[in-house]
């Protein structure tokens, strides 16, 4: 049957809902929200589940699919954004950072870039 989903949810309605109000960042509740939607029979499917939260519902497999793996603390769980490589290499950093600490310090911004 398509739309069905086989997950065994844990926590009980009450825990969930501690969680949510518990949660800082808005995605975090979304991912405990869709559990608690599930677990209360609000939405039968991850399909109703993830249209009451404006979400696609490939996005809400995803977040269930941490939750099968390694329960609420990997679906929770967020990966490092590592961001670009920094432009100034860490020798130049610090021997600015040097410099800065001395008394005598830059005359210009012409110093700084040398």
């Amino acid at each position: 049957m398509a739309g069905v989903y086989k997950l065994e949810i844990s926590e009980s309605e009450e825990e969930l809902k501690r969680l949510l109000k518990k949660q800082k960042t808005g995605s975090d509740k979304e991912r405990v929200q869709v559990l608690y939607l599930l677990k209360s029979k609000q939405a039968e499917t991850v399909q109703a589940a993830a249209e009451l939260l404006g979400r696609n519902r490939t996005t809400v497999q995803e977040w269930l699919r941490g939750y099968r793996e390694g329960g609420m603390g990997k679906m929770l769980g967020h990966k490092p954004r590592l961001g670009r490589k920094r432009k100034i290499p860490e020798w130049a950093e610090k021997a600015v950072q040097k410099q800065l600490q001395q008394e005598e310090g830059f005359n210009s911004y012409g110093e700084i870039r040398q």
